[in-house]
């Protein structure tokens, strides 16, 4: 079964100027990801605008990916949905398409209780024949802990890994390596903002967005070796962008598929609607970011 250390990109969805998918570019960007190293690859996520495609979409770029991938990375299959049944389908399907793993968002549209998330995830755990990672997004509230793991790693033998993106989590994530005896792999979202602190903890990965996996990788090895000032040194060339792409969702999508066109790997910079429109101080302060960290990721 799939082992997973280090960064794991989350892939944007690349779109032709109306809006239709670019598998080309998507294509390049599974490409981009082999030559830089990563861990693995998911989609598509909340960074790859999973709440604009159709379910015919999500399995399509998983599909696409699979196939570029070729084995040389895994690809983690994204099948987010309210209904665990509906999830299931789709994981399956994605299943069949070549992901070597699913990831599942807790579903916080409402309010839910762990003994509810548990229930849920156990319906799809029992159906899949590979792994599961579960993503726990609440901005507005509480993520799961170390009882939820336990509990459902011992239920389920075959939830692997769990995707948090909560500031001050370290003794939280101590905790769930404890309580699950080291079974579940904990990986830190929300743009990698808080790895220093937390690979020390025993964080696994980072689940940020693609284009500063160069620099993100490095952080990411330095820190684990105790090469603490090289480590800081890394990260201080990317907290700028992290910081301010990550004011809004949005925007982070918009952010990223620019510096990515930068690269040469995306041929589109569109995002789906509905999406915000980025005002011209804005755009030009994207625009000197991107000078900033272009130099070096090329």
């Amino acid at each position: 079964m799939t082992e997973i250390e280090g960064i794991v990109p989350v892939l944007p969805t690349p779109f032709h100027g109306d809006g239709s998918l670019d598998e080309e570019s998507l294509r390049a960007v599974v490409e981009f990801c082999v030559a830089e190293q990563a861990a693995a690859v998911c989609l598509p996520a909340y960074a790859g605008e999973f709440y604009k495609l159709s379910e015919a979409e999500r399995l399509r770029v998983v599909q696409v990916a699979a196939e570029q991938a070729r084995g040389r990375v895994p690809v983690i299959g994204q099948a987010n949905h309210a209904s665990p049944t509906t999830a299931l389908a789709l994981a399956q399907a994605m299943e069949a398409a070549g992901a070597e793993l699913i990831s599942l968002a807790a579903p916080r549209l409402f309010g839910l209780s762990e003994a509810d998330l548990l229930c849920y995830f156990g319906v799809v755990c029992r159906g899949l024949r590979t792994g599961l990672l579960v993503q726990d997004f609440n901005p507005g509230g509480s993520t799961v802990g170390a009882e939820f793991a336990a509990r459902l790693a011992d239920a389920h033998p075959n939830f692997r890994y769990l995707k948090l993106e909560d500031p001050l989590m370290g003794s939280r994530i101590r905790a769930i390596r404890e309580a699950t005896g080291g079974r579940i792999g904990v990986l830190e979202g929300w743009g990698g903002m808080y790895m220093l602190e937390l690979i020390p903890c025993g964080i696994c990965g980072v689940m940020p967005g693609a284009p500063l996996l160069r620099i993100l990788n490095q952080v990411f090895r330095k820190r684990k070796a105790g090469e603490n000032a090289a480590a800081y040194a890394f990260f201080q060339q990317a907290l700028p962008w992290i910081v301010f792409t990550l004011q809004h969702m949005e925007l982070f999508l918009h952010a990223e598929k620019r510096l990515l066109h930068r690269l040469g790997v995306l041929g589109c910079t569109h995002v789906r609607d509905a999406t915000i429109a980025v005002d011209s101080d804005t755009g030009e302060y994207v625009e000197w970011l991107i000078s900033q960290v272009l130099p070096l990721l090329q």
